[in-house]
């Protein structure tokens, strides 16, 4: 049995809360956040204690932490944890800043223990299917990859101003997707974005739509699209393109009644948010990563992984300040 400490028992702390506890050979033994009172409840839901994060990574008895908590505290935690001997499945990104998740491979390096980093979304069905589709050679070659990841509603500026922006926050799940699906980095990153959605997110610094395109050393590209609002739901789909045919993943609907009548055919809206869309492929994700640590796979998604992601994420960043496209190599 896996015993965990779970670091940060926020909305994504409390989701991965519930598919540690659900695993059979996993244990939540112990929960920390930066707001106490959020750590009591949390464990008083699942049977188990609230303790700081120090407390969490100093016991023997703890094999692994989930890192959970804000995105500029990852690095430091990842570093601790490991010294510690334990185990790590962290969330994205690594960090905010490219140069110190960079020092964090280099001082966990010597460690010995596993680092996996949450980049839920290749675990999901449907993404994982069309990746093996892809792989099996079912659509010949892959020539363009095209990523949509529309939210429903933008999130609070106050959360903006601290998220590292929306390439670092957002499209980094599509920066590893893309990484995923293509099986190598691009060599080139173009990004054009705009605060359209929300006039306050530009204030703060930040766009909400923006669109990125990735070029590859044998001519295939990757356009990513992304949108802080649609109005109809969570839009997540996948589209490659191959020399010999066409693969899709579309977007999970709420249900699938489809009505037909002399007035047209309308169907059920996507799921609203991350929480109902991705689920089973956060419990996919729990589960790869206790199968790596006993030693039963290898990890599937390394610290390397992402840090390519950030870098594909700073590349962005600069391109959209030149205005013209960054070769990844250059960040």
């Amino acid at each position: 049995m896996l015993r965990v400490g779970l670091l940060g028992a926020g909305r994504i702390g409390a989701v991965h809360a519930i598919t540690i506890a659900a695993h059979a050979t996993s244990k939540l033994v112990a929960v920390s956040d930066f707001l106490p009172e959020n750590a009591e409840k949390l464990a008083a839901k699942y049977g188990c204690v609230a303790r700081s994060n120090e407390e969490i990574i100093a016991d023997p008895n703890i094999d692994a932490v989930l890192i959970a908590t804000p995105t500029d505290t990852h690095s430091d935690l990842m570093e601790a944890a490991t010294r510690a001997g334990k185990a790590v499945l962290c969330e994205k990104p690594v960090d905010l800043s490219l140069t110190r998740a960079r020092a964090c491979a280099a001082a966990t390096a010597g460690n010995g223990q596993p680092i996996m980093i949450g980049f839920n979304r290749r675990f999901d069905p449907s993404f994982a299917s069309l990746k093996a589709a892809a792989d099996a050679g079912e659509i010949g070659k892959a020539e363009l990859l095209s990523i949509t990841s529309f939210d429903p509603a933008p999130p609070p500026v106050s959360y903006v101003k601290t998220s590292g922006g929306l390439f670092r926050d957002m499209m980094i799940h599509d920066f590893d997707m893309a990484n995923f699906i293509m099986g190598t980095p691009p060599v080139t990153v173009s990004a054009v974005g705009t605060s359209i959605v929300d006039p306050e997110i530009g204030l703060a610094g930040d766009v909400d739509t923006a669109v990125v395109t990735l070029t590859y050393a044998d001519g295939r590209l990757c356009v990513i699209k992304n949108s802080r609002r649609a109005a109809y739901g969570y839009d997540q789909r996948l589209e490659l393109l191959g020399s010999e045919g066409l693969l899709q993943a579309q977007n999970m609907l709420e249900n699938l009644v489809v009505k037909s009548t002399a007035a047209g055919v309308t169907g059920a809206k996507p799921t609203y948010f991350f929480l109902q869309r991705y689920m089973a492929a956060y419990a996919a994700e729990w589960d790869a990563f206790v199968s790596a640590v006993q030693g039963k796979t290898a990890m599937p998604i390394t610290l390397a992984d992402g840090i390519a992601a950030l870098a594909m994420a700073e590349a962005a960043t600069q391109s959209m300040k030149t205005g013209g496209p960054v070769r990844l190599d250059s960040v």
